[in-house]
């Protein structure tokens, strides 16, 4: 009797994989011209080549804002580029909170730097660096201590410009006495 069973399963496997095949072919058979081949790295669904898409930058660096190694501040967009001299090497870009007195539009030098302060907001700030003086105000980037970055009390007068303290660590790095600062509206 387990002749006659290993024979009948032997049968209902064999019908089995018939029928899947058959299945495969008529699936294949009734699959559309743009599908029914593989296409080839770099072509298009007809089979052109396809025209190579550049990924279009979600932020880049503003136009008219210099050459070189810089910072670039664009006040309207609350935005900071780290440009480098590498070509070819896509700068660093992060998101700020400007204080109340922001620096007019123009190129600057980086004038001092600070670890750790207190703020002129009472908040404790790291990595500041400094970089211009309105009406008696100094302006720098700065991160808080507790990572935050708050909207400035529009009552005071100050211009300390925000970020986080990871963009603030990138900033330290790049930013040393004498770089150059470029202010964007």
């Amino acid at each position: 009797m387990s002749r006659s069973s290993s024979g009948f399963v032997a049968g209902l496997t064999a019908l089995a994989v018939a029928a899947v095949g058959f299945l495969a072919y008529q699936a294949s058979a009734n699959v559309p011209d743009d599908l029914a081949s593989p296409k080839k790295p770099g072509t298009s669904a007809s089979g052109a080549p396809a025209a190579k898409e550049k990924k279009k930058d979600a932020h880049p660096v503003p136009a008219r804002s210099g050459t070189g190694q810089r910072v670039v501040y664009a006040l309207a967009a609350k935005r900071v580029w780290l440009v480098g001299e590498a070509a070819g090497r896509k700068p660093r870009t992060f998101v700020v909170m400007p204080s109340t007195v922001n620096p007019p539009p123009g190129t600057y030098q980086v004038t001092s730097r600070s670890g750790q302060v207190t703020g002129s907001d009472g908040v404790d700030i790291e990595h500041v660096v400094r970089f211009a003086d309105v009406e008696q105000v100094a302006i720098g980037f700065s991160a808080a201590v507790d990572g935050t970055m708050a909207k400035p009390d529009p009552n005071l007068r100050t211009g300390g410009v925000r970020m986080t303290p990871a963009d603030g660590d990138a900033m330290w790095a790049f930013a040393t006495i004498g770089s150059k600062i470029v202010v964007v509206p």
